[in-house]
């Protein structure tokens, strides 16, 4: 049989019941068993986690079925829990890695398996690749053995855990939460039905600050929104009760929370990248940490600038969280982002945190005493204003190689008119113009669909160069 599991930038995801299916969990599981064995680290265990999809629980109980039965010691999550906590976990366990059956921000039809290794981070190629292989035998020898789940726990290879405590006890670590219950903020939340749900609002309310929580219920249908991304299209009930109550701030978590959206006092939608130049701010001039900051190619070019600024290297990888971790670690980067908005800090997990990352947005407010406009004219007026959008376009996936053709073959001299000073294609195509702005086309690494990207100096440059990128690409 040929495999069609695959590992993308963020572990493999496939539609529930055609492809993402309780055989093929368990063959993973058992991949990631082989694994552990190999490298001698089977005896450390293995925490399973899962997000609100439709029968996220029961794919987690079929991979600890798997795990059980390889004698790996197996902790698994009794609800359903944040993709940050489950990272966290792993450290505070001092686990060989995790497993977490989510889809993050796909649509509802999806679900998803992903691998964390013992750093609590996104296992990079050689760990998912040396999955895989096994993967690839599994399939041709059968079904891997397992342990019906409850024999499992009478014999002690599985335990039921609740993450939550210990990842409260670390955020708790991290900055002041007293003083943020105590500012008399009007927060806003919007769980979008996932995983994250309950966790702001929990660790906020108590005290003055206003606390109210939107699609804080379990639904995987996610109504009322194309996925569960913190975009500006998926927020407009959160950006309309942030403009209709006089919110100090919205804050959104996408389906296992590992990424964030803000929505600033009159409603508007703070892009991924403006977010990302102002929690580096937050961490360079508010907390006065030194050390390097670490970016992907589809992030902003404000990170350099306040590189520049602070007197910190800056340092650019692809795409893929993955990428970003084992230079965070290498090099004790205080921050590591991407443009999906997914951050990770030093002194926590070299992982995306949306949750931390809200905290710490909410700690900057305060300690700043500005509000979340007043933070981008601050930013501004450091790094200069920059503008930002991404739109995505779905495509036959035997496409693929057309659109690859087409780019590869026909570079452009200019676009709208201004000099293309240098082609990058490292990731995708990026074209880097001769006054700064860039355009970059790429394929996402989850699903078949073409992400266009465009930073530069005005709103209306913006839509020029997207409508550019997409008539460069074909679609």
């Amino acid at each position: 049989m040929k495999n069609q599991i695959t590992f993308g930038t963020d572990g493999w995801r496939g539609i529930i019941a055609r492809d993402f299916t309780f055989d093929n969990v368990r063959v993973c599981a058992q991949g990631v068993a082989d694994y552990l064995k190999k490298a001698k680290m089977a005896e450390k265990g293995l925490i399973i986690g899962y997000d609100t999809r439709f029968a996220s629980e029961d794919f987690a109980a079929a991979a600890a079925e798997v795990t059980a039965a390889n004698e790996i010691k197996t902790y698994l999550c009794d609800r359903a829990t944040p993709t940050p906590v489950v990272s966290y976990g792993v450290l505070a366990k001092k686990a060989a890695g995790a497993i977490i059956i989510t889809a993050s921000h796909n649509p509802g039809i999806w679900n998803g398996f992903k691998y964390k290794d013992q750093h609590g981070a996104s296992a990079p190629d050689d760990i998912t690749g040396a999955i895989v292989k096994s993967i690839d035998r599994i399939l041709a020898e059968g079904q891997p053995e397992q342990v019906p789940l409850e024999e499992a726990v009478k014999r002690g290879l599985v335990e039921r855990i609740d993450l939550a405590p210990i990842y409260r006890q670390q955020v708790d670590r991290l900055l002041d939460l007293p003083a943020i219950r105590k500012a008399g903020l009007n927060i806003k939340i919007d769980s979008m039905y996932g995983a994250g749900a309950g966790y702001l609002k929990g660790m906020l309310q108590g005290g003055s600050t206003k606390v109210a929580e939107l699609n804080g219920e379990r639904n995987p249908l996610f109504p009322g929104m194309v996925r569960p991304e913190p975009i500006a299209s998926n927020l407009k009930r959160l950006s309309g009760l942030v403009r209709r109550e006089g919110a100090s701030v919205g804050l959104a978590t996408d389906g296992d929370a590992d990424r964030v959206g803000i929505i600033d006092e009159n409603g508007n939608f703070l892009t991924q990248l403006q977010v990302f130049a102002l929690l580096c701010l937050y961490l360079l001039e508010v907390r006065g940490e030194k050390g390097p900051l670490v970016k992907t190619l589809t992030s902003s070019s404000m990170i350099d600038r306040l590189g520049e600024l602070y007197q910190v290297p800056v340092f650019e990888t692809t795409v893929g969280f993955k990428y970003v971790a084992p230079i965070m670690l290498r090099e004790g980067a205080i921050i590591g982002g991407e443009e999906s908005g997914g951050y990770g800090f030093r002194g926590h997990v070299a992982e995306r945190d949306g949750i931390l990352a809200g905290l710490y947005f909410l700690d900057l407010m305060i300690k700043t005493g500005k509000t979340p406009s007043e933070l981008l004219d601050h930013l501004y007026s450091k790094v200069g204003p920059h503008y930002y959008h991404r739109i995505d376009a779905k495509f036959p996936a035997a496409e693929r190689q057309k659109i690859i053709n087409r780019l590869r073959d026909n570079p452009p001299e200019s676009i709208e008119g201004v000099k293309v000073a240098k082609i990058d294609t490292a990731d995708g195509f990026r074209y880097i113009l001769a006054d700064n702005s860039w355009l970059l086309i790429r394929f996402s690494g989850t699903e078949p669909v073409l992400r266009i990207y465009v930073e530069c100096r005005s709103e209306a440059e913006v839509k020029k160069l997207l409508e550019a990128g997409k008539k460069l690409a074909g679609v």
